[in-house]
This record gives C-alpha cells, structure tokens and sequence, in this order.
C-alpha cells in the first residue's frame, strides 16, 4: 500500500523539480567586471552589469545596470536601467531609468519614467513620457 503511493509521488516530485530547472529565461545575465575596458558594441538579449569601462555603443533587450565604478561613454538602449556611476552619451531606455545618489550622468536621454536619488548628477537633455 504505502510502496506504490511512493512509487507514483517520487516521479512527480522529480517532474516538477525538473520543470522548474528547466524554466526559460530571457538570456543570461552580462558582467563586465572592474580593471576590464570594451571599446566597440555589444548587443545582448539578457541583463548585463558594467563595473568596467564601455567606450562604445549596448544594445540591451533587457536590463542595464551600470554600478559604482563602472564608466559608460556611448549610446544605449534598453529597457531599463539603473545608473550608480558616469555615464555620458545618449541612452534611450524604453521603459525606467532609475538614478541612484552616486550617479553622473551627461547627454542625452530619453526614457519613459524617472527616479533620481538625491545627490545624482544629471545634466542632460531629457524627454519623457509616450512616442
């Protein structure tokens, strides 16, 4: 009696541990790490992170997340992102833009919402809102 309940739950637990595994996903998550310099494009499905330096243009399906000492000097476009060093260019970002307090920013931006954190620098032109 207990052996064949045992028996059908294990192929189920292992179905449905294999289902969740086996999810897909947007792409991978980018990193361009500290101490590293790209000069050229990048074009990327998934999330990419730069805490390096990017002399060139991203275009990002997803989201963009430049940290603390990462440099962007470029042209962007994404979905979102979210800006914690410098940046100077032109970035078109399709939905947020999120400016944390350590933020530099410079150029021109155009994005569908706004958050600046108190102490971000942003000296851009701006447009905002729907086509």
């Amino acid at each position: 009696m207990f052996g064949s309940s045992n028996k059908e739950a294990a192929p189920q637990a292992a179905n449905s541990n294999s289902a969740k595994g086996a999810a897909p996903s947007q792409g991978g998550a980018n990193l361009l790490a500290k101490g590293t310099t790209v000069e050229g494009s990048i074009v990327c499905d998934g999330d990419i992170r730069i805490d390096g330096v990017l002399r060139g243009s991203l275009d990002c399906k997803a989201k963009v997340v430049i940290g603390p000492t990462g440099v962007v000097d470029g042209d962007i476009v994404c979905q979102n992102a979210l800006i914690e060093g410098k940046f100077d260019g032109k970035l078109n970002c399709k939905e947020m833009l999120s400016l944390r307090g350590t933020a530099n920013v410079t150029g021109d931006v155009s994005t569908l919402k706004l958050v600046v954190e108190a102490g971000a620098l942003f000296n851009v032109t701006c447009k905002m809102g729907g086509k």
